[in-house]
């Protein structure tokens, strides 16, 4: 393992890593050419980049979209566990503050997949295992037979109190979708504590917490009023971005889609944000609004990255990335898994 002091020297390390690591990340125009290919031609094609190692130690075990899931979900894993290994100092501690949004994830889709019987092996490909709960504590959670006896195995975990407080509502209303709101409100509430308690490199951690906080609250914003459940808004959003619960309950509860995208822009100064409300159409499906505003997240991630190249920022930038690589990937198996049409499995992609 590679270890480092804070400073100068092992930041610019550390982000010029990223950035060859980026470099390597699947372009565009191999997914255009993903998107022709079978199953096997898929598995053939990634073996050929950086999940060659994953797919020959799995080749043995498993086959077609199995081995596929279980290999991207190891690589992700692994790469997120590298880069903590190499990141030095005060960027370390941010870094593995974001990742804990890994440990949400994984510990919701283990309760989903249990609660609606899921086989353990088809649970355990999808899980990510980059946060602070690792492969062997996520395991141990998988062996119980019971969503209480899963919590129960939580306890002492900063997550436990949350989820011990609402599983058995959780149970009774058979969703899981409060839980996940508090959870991740819990999670971005410790973030901004983080972000501002002086640490050196605090400020630019913010500039990214505030811009997550604010793309998800927008993004909830278009499911809410797609679902037309504006009731439910006040519970939905994430506090300390530029949205108040009043401001968020206000624009989604404008009924006129052209009325919404106005006050919504008025509240907004992100350029790239503009530009893209600018050009919705009430054709739009809530799908292509949610690829778009990743897009300009993405990009906006981009520009703090040539902003502030040795900082936290080309960190995060390549972590989103690389999981939407992954994402990309699945979607595709997936998709080819049940004979999607390839234009609807191309408009799913972050590209």
């Amino acid at each position: 393992m590679v270890k480092f002091s804070a400073g100068p020297v092992p930041y610019v390390y550390v982000c010029t890593r990223m950035r060859v690591r980026k470099s390597k990340l699947i372009p565009r125009e191999d997914y255009l050419r993903l998107l022709n290919m079978s199953i096997p031609e898929i598995t053939r094609f990634i073996e050929e980049t950086q999940y060659k190692k994953e797919i020959d130690e799995l080749a043995s075990s498993f086959h077609g979209i199995d081995l596929l899931e279980l290999a991207l979900s190891w690589n992700l894993a692994k790469e997120y566990q590298s880069i903590q290994d190499i990141t030095p100092g005060v960027l370390k501690r941010f870094t593995q503050s974001y990742l804990r949004k890994w440990d949400i994830q994984n510990i919701l889709t283990i309760f989903r997949g249990k609660a609606q019987g899921m086989k353990t092996g088809k649970i355990r490909e999808i899980l990510v295992p980059g946060g602070e709960l690792d492969k062997v504590f996520l395991d141990r959670l998988l062996k119980e037979d019971s969503l209480e006896k899963i919590v129960e195995a939580l306890r002492g975990q900063s997550i436990y109190p949350v989820i011990a407080a609402g599983i058995t509502t959780a149970i009774e209303e058979e969703s899981f979708a409060k839980i996940e709101n508090a959870l991740y409100k819990q999670f971005y509430e410790n973030l901004l504590s983080e972000a501002t308690s002086g640490f050196k490199g605090g400020r630019q951690f913010l500039e990214y917490i505030l811009l997550d906080i604010d793309m998800i609250n927008i993004r909830n914003m278009f499911r809410l009023r797609a679902d037309k459940l504006p009731e439910d808004a006040s519970t939905m959003v994430i506090p300390g971005g530029r949205f108040s619960i009043q401001d968020f309950q206000d624009l989604v509860s404008i009924e006129d889609e052209k009325s919404f995208i106005d006050a919504l822009k008025s509240k907004v100064t992100l350029k790239p944000l503009l530009v893209l409300l600018d050009a919705m159409t009430g054709e739009r499906s809530l799908r292509e609004i949610e690829i778009d505003l990743i897009k300009v997240q993405l990009a906006q991630m981009e520009s703090f990255s040539k902003m502030k190249p040795f900082s936290i920022h080309p960190i995060l930038t390549y972590l989103e990335k690389k999981k939407y690589e992954i994402f990309n990937l699945r979607a595709i198996a997936r998709g080819k898994e049940v004979n999607l049409p390839t234009d609807r499995i191309r408009g799913y992609l972050v590209m």
